[in-house]
């Protein structure tokens, strides 16, 4: 019952995703990745876990380069089942990535994930409540459960939800940012 529930809400984000221009997600990102500057717990942590981001994402390729020079930020990188970390030293150093088409870092691979104090995660839906629904391959969640690092999601208004369908899988964020 609830992977159908999921996969319908994916397919209803995915159609209003479509209608949305490239260049309009990119204006509507700048005001979430505003608020997400201004977050305290962005404001204190050192190493941060953001996202090069997809076409359909919040995006955050500008906003990885600026807040490298302060934070040592760090990108997933999807290697079979599972996120494998590696730090981003500069968008010269990026190469595609195996799987996505995603560019990610060149470099090795960040061992010390207990370091990480804030990982900024994309999702398809969020809820009022703090719940995310990825898009079904639990990338994410693998990870998220395996560290203590704040957890704050960022998504456009159009997936943001009052609730959506969850399971003992997903893993809540800390925070929900939106526009």
């Amino acid at each position: 019952m609830i992977d159908t529930e999921k996969k319908a809400l994916r397919k209803k984000i995915k159609a209003i995703k479509s209608e949305v221009s490239f260049e309009e997600k990119k204006t509507r990102s700048k005001n979430i990745l505003l608020k997400l500057e201004r977050n305290k717990i962005f404001q204190n942590a050192k190493i941060v876990m953001l996202y090069w981001s997809m076409k359909d994402e919040v995006f955050t390729h500008d906003f990885v380069v600026k807040w490298s020079s302060d934070k040592k930020i760090i990108l997933p990188s999807v290697a079979g089942d599972n996120l494998i970390l590696k730090e981003f030293t500069g968008k010269d150093d990026l190469v595609a990535g195996d799987r996505y088409d995603i560019p990610e870092p060149g470099c090795g691979i960040f061992e010390n994930e207990n370091e990480i104090e804030l990982i900024v995660v994309p999702g398809v839906a969020f809820d009022k409540q703090n719940n995310r629904m990825g898009r079904g391959k639990a990338y994410y969640d693998k990870l998220l459960k395996s560290t203590k690092a704040k957890k704050i999601g960022i998504c456009f208004e159009f997936q943001l939800f009052e609730n959506i369908p969850y399971d003992k899988y997903d893993v809540k964020m800390d925070l929900v940012i939106s526009e």
